[in-house]
């Protein structure tokens, strides 16, 4: 194979990862928040602007983003198989940091004007989840510091959680205990993180 032939091939590969998201791998220490936001210091910028913009307290957000991504940037539900062998497609369309569905992110751009955002982005991902959880403060009453239940209208739908789905799901009943227990761990954490208090 000819030197400008391997070259174009390299150029080509390269620019294909370009537009990947930056971190595709979950950080090493995910049950300390202060060691995730130092591994991933662009997550304290995307954090903070939420909490600015939509009142949603870090830890909560945290703690939704661990459960629905482990803060991987390109996450995505697994397979389907039939007869144990033969993919028949993904489970659902979430992807990216907040596991957002096609449909429901392109709700969140037309309602936001952020057109140009993408779900395997930290800042897009955080700014969505803040708009939705207020979504659910408005619709069913749940204060955005509570992460138990903004994290069961996360999974169910705003309509789900109204109508109490949620309450026949026992693993999600235990999913969101965690959920809120995690967000609590974290807020202690990042009491005494550094690096999140100077921003």
């Amino acid at each position: 194979m000819s030197r400008i032939l391997c070259a174009i091939m390299v150029v080509t590969l390269l620019a294909s990862c370009g537009g990947r998201g930056q971190y595709s791998d979950a950080p090493r220490a995910l049950d300390n928040a202060c060691s995730i936001l130092k591994e991933r210091p662009k997550f304290v910028s995307a954090f903070r602007a939420a909490e600015r913009k939509w009142n949603v307290p870090v830890h909560v957000l945290m703690a939704t983003l661990y459960q629905e991504s482990k803060f991987k940037s390109e996450a995505r539900p697994p397979f389907r198989y039939t007869l144990g062998v033969i993919p028949m497609g993904r489970q659902s369309s979430a992807y990216g940091y907040s596991q957002a569905l096609d449909g429901t992110w392109k709700e969140y751009q037309q309602k936001t004007g952020n057109r140009g955002s993408k779900r395997n982005n930290i800042r897009d991902a955080a700014d969505f989840m803040g708009y939705y959880m207020n979504i659910t403060r408005e619709r069913n009453g749940v204060s955005l510091s509570d992460a138990r239940n903004q994290y069961l209208a996360y999974h169910d739908g705003h309509t789900g959680f109204a109508r109490g789905t949620y309450k026949r799901k026992a693993w999600l009943m235990r999913v969101a205990g965690e959920v809120g227990q995690r967000s609590q761990m974290y807020q202690t954490q990042l009491q005494g993180c550094r690096a999140f208090k100077r921003f």
